[in-house]
Parts: structure tokens; C-alpha cells; sequence
């Protein structure tokens, strides 16, 4: 397909061609984005023209527009002042960085207060920021197409749990199908009139109603505040070993015993074990029994905490289709690459050379892709620690299209290309996410790297080839005259390293055209 990228190389391979190459993706550089919710305003600039979003400012107030709401009709005055304020500042930092015109959305408070347009005129007047306020069932298409930045894959259904309003959007194929809005938020629900029994009434009914408008799917990807709350407060009971949210997945058995927890504690020592505010974690039992009767209404067996919303469902309808469809993780890695590389698209040819000993993966083909790209963009860290810089980049950072056990993997592979030992004990129980297998897999992907990087400033184009014979247990290197000279004694012990944790026999051939010479060893 042309996609409108400068043709640099006959063949990407499973890479496919750079896609921060294409202009459509430098005019994503600097996209800024102001969420005027009910309980938050929040400021986020993405940076990077890679297809998975880096963040390079990112800031948020709990002004709680929607405080009170319910009864008096109007916006929280407090909650103005501290969202106007908050504006203000936002609209100056976007000058002095010099992006482009923010893009500023209001959702369920403002449009539903009897003074949301009065704000909105103020807040133009007082900053000169255009604020577009979105009904319902347009904030659940952006919350859902963040799925999508996320995740282009997909299939399930996005609920998107505001201050003031909770919206619902079927995701398959790529798009975003039927979707609705409701009123179920709790900063709404916890000043209802009437008590629990009331409120049970009303998220029932709500409920029953919404069962009826969308497709039910066994998968729920969890957005908002509140979900990431209790996701998080869900790691915490089960001493979860990666705190990354992005990803992390619950079974409805489990977000229950959370619940039935939570509900046991004091909020104060919790918010505080958690690292939450305590204008989020107040919100986490009210948010915590719509989740519950959700759950049961819709038939939900997987639950999916997602780090991407409404704001990056905007970044997502700026990009072009061709975009769209890039693959997250390998875009982010290879723009990483080009970055920070020492020698920036030596991690194609690495690939290259290391694919033969990965015919038939235990792990996913992708984090061996991504594992070559992001091989050396860590050479400035010490040596003592680049292991340990390694590990914590892949496990803990900003990284879309990987699972949990993706980023393990990915990150104990980056530690073995650094180091022959596996890093220090603290990383130990994040290994209890990977099966025995994928463990190995990833010591010898580590160890392939570690091996091949040594031929990547001399003619990497004629670094050699593997050829593994799994049956006869044997490894062999195949080496042409021109790559003799690299071949040296520290090269030598990172190939026998190589072959005993693969457990096979180690052979170097000398070759012209392709012919064997004479073994080397």
C-alpha cells in the first residue's frame, strides 16, 4: 500500500516502512488537549511523531465541576474558580511551548449545568480558549477511539466513568459502533436524594436500559478516574508485582473480593498505600457499585484497565487511517531508536540476523521485533546499570500494544543483551508473569543480541548468518571473510554464551559465496 512515505529501503520486512518519515505524522508533534470533566481538568501536550503517544506535559486539577450538582442544577462555584484558574494556566504554558491551538472539550457537567454556558462564555473571555462542549454520546466515541490508540485491535466494550456521567461504546473491526450516555457518575450518585436503595433503583434501571441500546461483549475496557482507582486499589490486595495500569487485567471474581475490600477499610490509610488523592479515592465506592451491577448486566468475563481516554481519542482523530494502522509498540520502539540509537536502524538488520533462532516463538513475534529495535537506545546510561535501565524502560514505560508479560519479556531480554546474569532480585517477582519458556526465550533472545551488536559499526550488511539445527543440537555461525577480523575473543565467549543457553554446540564456518571454507572452531 502506498501510505505516502519516502521510499528508503526495497524491503521493510516485517517492520514496515517508518512512519514518523511520513509529514502527516510530524504535524502530530505538540498536539495539546485541555479535558474540562466534572471532577478533573486536565492539560496533556503529546509529543513525538511515533503512533504510540509520548507525553510531554501533562498536568491535572481535581477542580470537581460537578460537585453538588444534582441538587443545585449549577456548576460547584469552588469548582469554577479552581477550573478557570487552572485554564488560565494551561492556555499560558501552550503559548510559552508554542504549540498549535489547544483543543478544549467540556463533558457532563458543563453541558448539563444550568450555567455551563455561562462558564464556557467566561472561559473564553477570560483566556481566549475556544471550549467545545460534547454531548454524550460523542465523548463515548473519543473515550473509545483512545481504546483504539491503545489497543488497534480491540473488541469489546469501552466505559468511560466520569464525575457526572458514565458512557458506553461497542468497539470491533477497528471502529467505534453503537454507544450511550448515562447518568451513572459518582459524583452524582453519592448526593442522590433517597439513600442507597434509591440509588440501587436508579443504576439498575439505568443499566437495564443501556443492556438494551448496546451489543453486549464479554470484554470491558475500564476508562476514567475511578475504574483506574479501583484497578489500582486492585493491585495493592493482590500485591501485584508491576504497577503499570495500562493493561492490566482483572476477572469480575476479582474486581468483587477489591470491592468487598475496599468497603472493609478506612479510605485514609488506603489512599495513602495506593498513592491516591482523596478526591479519587472518595469516589472509588460509588464508582465501585455501578462497576459491580455492569459486570453482571453485560455478562463481562475480562476486564481491561486502559491508560488512554477521551484526550487520546482527540490525538487519534488528528491521525490519518495510514497511521491508524501502525502497529503501537514497534512504532514507539523504532522511534526510539531513531532517536537514541547509537547507529539508528541497525536494529532491522539485528532482527534479521537473530530471526533463524526464533522460527516458532513461545513469545509474541512483535517483542522480539520491538527487543531489536530497542536494543542499544539505553548505551548513555552507566554500564553497571544499563541492565537495570533496560528492565525498568520495558516494564514501566509509556508503551501501548504490549501486555503485562510483553513488557517482562521485553525487558528481561534488554537486561541479558547488557548483562550474562539476570538482573538484581527486585525484578524476581515480576518473572512470575512469564511462563518457564518465555523466561528462557528471552535469557537467549538477550544473549543473540548481546552477540550481534558486536558486529554493528563494521559493514553490518555482511555481520554473517546463523544457521540453528534444532535436531542435531547444533548452532551454526557462518562467517564471510570480510567479518573474520570481527570475530575475536570477546565475540567468541558471547557466542559460546549464547550456545549453552540454548544447550546446543557451537560451530563457526568461514564461507565464500555459499560455500563452507574451513571451521574456525
Amino acid at each position: 500500500m502506498d501510505d505516502g512515505i519516502p521510499e528508503a529501503h526495497s524491503d521493510w520486512g516485517p517492520f514496515g516502512r517508518p512512519i514518523f518519515e511520513d509529514p502527516a505524522a510530524h504535524a502530530l508533534s505538540r498536539v495539546g488537549v485541555i479535558d474540562i470533566g466534572s471532577n478533573s481538568v486536565r492539560l496533556v501536550v503529546f509529543d513525538g511523531a511515533a503512533r504510540s503517544p509520548a507525553y510531554f506535559f501533562n498536568e491535572k486539577v481535581m477542580a470537581g465541576l460537578g460537585a453538588g450538582m444534582d441538587q443545585t442544577g449549577r456548576l460547584n462555584p469552588k469548582g469554577r474558580e479552581r477550573a478557570l484558574m487552572a485554564i488560565r494556566r494551561f492556555t499560558t504554558l501552550a503559548r510559552g511551548m508554542g504549540i498549535p491551538p489547544l483543543t478544549a472539550v467540556a463533558t457532563a457537567a458543563v453541558r448539563v449545568a444550568e450555567d455551563g454556558d455561562e462558564f464556557r462564555r467566561e472561559v473564553e473571555r477570560e483566556t481566549g480558549q475556544t471550549i467545545h462542549v460534547i454531548d454524550g454520546e460523542e465523548e463515548a466515541r473519543l473515550s473509545a477511539q483512545g481504546v483504539l490508540l491503545g489497543w488497534p485491535d480491540a473488541e469489546g466494550l469501552a466505559c468511560d466513568i466520569g464525575g457526572s456521567s458514565m458512557e458506553l461504546a461497542r468497539i470491533e473491526g477497528g471502529r467505534v459502533w453503537e454507544r450511550a450516555t448515562t447518568p451513572l457518575g459518582p459524583l452524582r450518585l453519592e448526593t442522590m436524594k433517597g439513600g442507597r436503595k434509591r440509588r440501587d433503583r436508579e443504576i439498575c434501571q439505568v443499566l437495564d436500559e443501556l443492556a438494551e441500546k448496546i451489543v453486549h461483549h464479554e470484554r470491558l475496557y475500564l476508562v476514567g478516574g475511578s475504574w483506574r482507582a479501583i484497578a489500582r486499589l486492585d493491585m495493592v490486595r493482590r500485591e501485584y508485582p508491576l504497577s503499570v495500569l495500562h493493561d492490566y487485567r482483572m476477572t469480575p471474581k476479582s474486581v468483587r473480593a477489591t470491592l468487598d475490600w475496599i468497603a472493609q477499610q478506612e479510605l485514609e490509610p488506603l489512599r495513602q498505600r495506593a498513592g491516591l488523592s482523596m478526591a479519587r479515592i472518595s469516589l472509588v465506592p460509588m464508582a465501585g457499585e455501578v462497576l459491580r451491577r455492569l459486570i453482571s448486566k453485560f455478562g463481562i468475563r475480562e476486564i481491561v484497565t486502559s491508560g488512554y481516554g477521551i484526550r487520546e481519542g482527540l490525538l487519534y482523530e488528528q491521525m490519518p487511517q495510514r497511521i491508524r494502522c501502525r502497529d503501537p509498540l514497534i512504532e514507539a520502539a523504532r522511534h526510539s531508536q531513531d532517536s537514541s540509537a547509537r547507529i539508528p536502524g541497525f536494529g532491522r538488520i539485528l532482527h534479521e540476523f537473530i530471526s533463524p533462532l526464533f522460527r516458532r516463538p513461545t513469545g509474541n513475534p512483535r517483542w522480539i521485533q520491538a527487543a531489536c529495535l530497542l536494543h542499544d537506545v539505553s548505551w548513555r546510561a552507566h554500564p553497571d546499570y544499563r541492565a537495570e535501565v533496560c528492565f525498568d524502560s520495558a516494564t514501566r514505560g509509556n508503551l501501548a500494544g504490549i501486555d503485562h508479560p510483553g513488557r517482562v519479556y521485553l525487558g528481561l531480554s534488554l537486561a541479558h543483551r547488557y548483562r550474562n546474569a539476570r538482573p538484581g532480585d527486585r525484578f524476581e517477582p515480576l518473572l512470575a508473569l512469564l511462563n518457564e519458556k518465555q523466561v528462557k526465550e528471552a535469557e537467549i533472545l538477550g544473549k543473540a543480541m548481546r552477540f550481534g551488536a558486536m558486529f554493528s559499526f563494521a559493514n553490518p550488511e555482511g555481520m554473517g548468518k546463523f544457521n540453528y539445527r534444532p535436531k542435531k543440537r547444533t548452532l551454526e555461525l557462518r562467517l564471510p571473510p570480510e567479518s573474520v577480523a570481527l570475530y575475536g575473543e570477546v565475540a567468541d565467549a558471547r557466542l559460546t554464551s549464547l550456545a549453552r543457553a540454548m544447550d546446543v554446540e557451537k560451530i563457526v564456518t568461514l564461507t565464500k559465496g555459499h560455500r563452507s571454507v574451513r571451521k574456525l572452531t
